[in-house]
């Protein structure tokens, strides 16, 4: 039997697996339903919107039900509709299939930071980078499947027939080895007095959490999105080179996210937020303000650095607001930040777009430099936010 951190961390890179085989067969799919950019533009709005509605119905359902049974349901799901990917026909038939997409990732997400939460919870370490450092390996193994299958001549549907299986296949693995603590529900049946909370949205500590989740969320997506277009426009490097810059951000995410245990119990969760994301905004900066090449390779090197700990140590800050007396929670909480983040997936790259329609890709990166950057005074607003929750209410004053 697997350990329960094993067996979380192999489920983060199923879900990384999952998000970088279908991505990276984007344009094979755009020629099988025959979309205009325009039109797989809207089909690809469909993972998002998915991705929105499924967070916080995720974070309730993890709340009634415990987050393995939600977990197994949207890995299993998520690797059944692959597939259905490899049948369509048509930009709507792209579109609604990758909205049952989005729905199973979504569910996925969430329910898999909640699972990594009670770990980390019950071992005692800060793991959450660590968990989070498999979804990143997970979406380069997935990716490189992607490219192996697009070498062979094989079709979406026959790759993705087979990553199902082998996806299934390890689910059904490790399933008995993953965290199975109790719902809501199931407490309420056994006796046990369960206290939810106030709802999240009326706790300024998690708007503030999911605000810092929204800026990583931004300048993540401005470095995924635009490194590479900006190289080749603004820096003259060759398209064969520019996807190296992504590359650059990617692989420095993923291996600063395995010193995240290490980093996180010297420095703690606050000064990891901050100090990164100045870090990342100086990085960004450099990049578009220095016109040189090299430069922007290690600018996005260091914005990839700078950014790794905010998403997971976001979820880990937002799982421990939610924490009850008895040990268990933060369900809802991780549901509420994942979908404002959600919104900045969605919203940062039209966003970013715009502007660099209007002002270049080097305006565009700049001011996801200045988004970046403002997760600093937030997280020092969320320090103080915190501290007024935890701190004992004054005598003789009124109670909720």
């Amino acid at each position: 039997m697997l350990a329960k951190s094993t067996a979380v961390f192999i489920v983060f890179v199923l879900n990384g697996v999952v998000f970088g085989s279908w991505a990276a067969r984007v344009p094979a799919l755009a020629a099988q339903v025959g979309a205009t950019p325009a039109g797989l533009g809207l089909s690809l709005f469909g993972v998002s919107v998915g991705l929105i509605v499924a967070a916080p119905i995720a974070g309730r359902l993890c709340a009634a039900y415990g987050s393995r049974a939600v977990m197994v349901l949207g890995c299993v799901t998520g690797f059944v509709v692959l597939p259905v990917l490899g049948l369509t026909t048509s930009p709507l038939q792209l579109g609604l299939v990758l909205f049952a997409l989005g729905l199973t990732v979504g569910t996925l997400d969430v329910s898999m930071n909640i699972a990594a939460v009670t770990v980390t919870r019950l071992l005692d370490r800060p793991l959450m980078p660590v968990f989070h450092a498999g979804f990143s390996v997970g979406g380069l193994a997935g990716s490189l499947a992607a490219a192996f299958s697009a070498a062979l001549a094989w079709s979406p549907l026959r790759q993705f027939t087979i990553l199902a299986v082998l996806g299934v296949v390890a689910v059904a693995v490790i399933v008995t080895s993953l965290p199975a603590e109790a719902g809501e529900r199931s407490r309420t049946r056994s006796g046990g007095v369960v206290a939810a909370g106030p709802s999240p949205m009326r706790r300024p500590v998690l708007w503030l959490l999911a605000l810092i989740a929204l800026f990583s969320a931004v300048a993540e997506g401005a470095s995924a999105d635009w490194s590479a277009l900006f190289l080749v426009r603004e820096r003259g490097v060759p398209d064969s080179l520019a996807a190296a810059g992504y590359s650059v951000f990617s692989i420095a995410m993923a291996l600063t996210r395995f010193s995240g245990e290490r980093v996180e119990r010297r420095w703690g969760p606050y000064r990891m937020l901050g100090f990164g994301a100045f870090l990342a905004a100086v990085g960004l900066l450099a990049a578009v303000t220095i016109p040189v090449p090299g430069v922007a390779y290690i600018g996005f090197a260091f914005a990839g650095v700078g950014l790794a700990y905010s998403f997971p140590v976001t979820m880990s800050l937002a799982g421990a607001a939610g924490r009850r007396a008895d040990g268990t929670g933060g369900e809802r909480e991780i549901g509420f930040v994942t979908t404002i983040a959600y919104a900045g997936f969605l919203g940062g790259p039209p966003l970013l777009g715009q502007l660099a329609q209007w002002s270049g890709l080097g305006f565009a990166l700049g001011a996801a430099a200045v988004i970046a950057a403002l997760i600093v005074p937030a997280v020092l607003v969320v320090i103080r936010a915190r501290r007024r929750e935890c701190a004992p209410p004054a005598v003789g004053a009124p109670t909720m």
